[in-house]
């Protein structure tokens, strides 16, 4: 039994091993570590790849430096001309420096969360439901802007803001629909109206050119008289010019 026994070496050693193995953080290559020692911020963050935390002393906060595409969940919004829709929009951010994400806000992620509902809310309730429809670009870079300042102190980066969808009322959404329909039915009476502007030019100069020539209305009536021929086998009654007698009197 006395063979057995460890040395109080041996133990330190073994527990010294098992400390520093614990001790042991891998962090991955979008991965930092923000560690505090006895409670004070060290001045860089450690990673990627092997990093001791000596704990008690230790506390390490790892941080993900990737982009985290957040769905902003649909907010009612009264626009400035005073409909009621209903928006949501994705949000596109990465963190850029990990000591001011743990150090200056207490949950950078939920921060950027609730600053995106409202800034939402507070941006489109500004605009009208035309612009908010058709100028969606300008409105994502305005909250893009906005968000990007203000995260910035929290060294979080806003890359994008996107509306996504824009949920109108029953009313609203028929009245649209007819109102495309007077549009749609405008465009089309005032193409039939070019129409037969270009036609009643083209008859006009037809007519100038058939005024103008002696035997161009005669050709015209013969024309006329050999298409109705083609189309119809039956007697046809057609007026005869008075100019064309001279043409089939029979020489002397």
């Amino acid at each position: 039994m006395d063979g057995l026994t460890l040395s109080p070496t041996l133990i330190i050693l073994m527990v010294v091993v098992v400390y520093v193995l614990t001790s042991i953080q891998i962090l991955a290559e979008y991965e930092r570590g923000v560690i505090f020692r006895l409670g004070k911020l060290l001045p860089q963050p450690k990673g990627p790849g092997v990093v001791l935390v000596f704990r008690p002393i230790d506390r390490i906060v790892r941080i993900s430096l990737r982009t985290v595409v957040h769905d902003v969940p649909p907010q009612d919004i009264i626009t400035r001309d005073n409909v009621s829709v209903k928006v949501n929009a994705v949000v596109y951010y990465r963190v850029l420096d990990p000591r001011r994400a743990v150090v200056e806000v207490e949950n950078y992620s939920y921060a950027t969360s609730q600053l995106a509902q409202t800034t939402l809310r507070s941006v489109l309730g500004q605009a009208e439901l035309d612009d908010l429809l058709a100028q969606r670009d300008q409105l994502n870079q305005q909250l893009q802007h906005i968000l990007d300042t203000q995260t910035d102190p929290w060294g979080i980066k806003v890359s994008a803001v996107e509306v996504k969808h824009v949920d109108l009322p029953q009313d609203m959404q028929r009245a649209m629909a007819r109102q495309a329909e007077a549009e749609r039915e405008k465009r089309a009476k005032i193409i039939h109206a070019e129409g037969e502007l270009i036609a009643s030019e083209k008859l006009s100069q037809a007519a100038a050119v058939i005024g103008r020539e002696a035997g161009a209305m005669t050709l015209r009536y013969l024309q006329t008289l050999n298409e109705i021929a083609a189309e119809q086998n039956s007697t046809i009654v057609f007026p005869l010019p008075m100019d064309l007698l001279p043409l089939l009197r029979k020489p002397t």
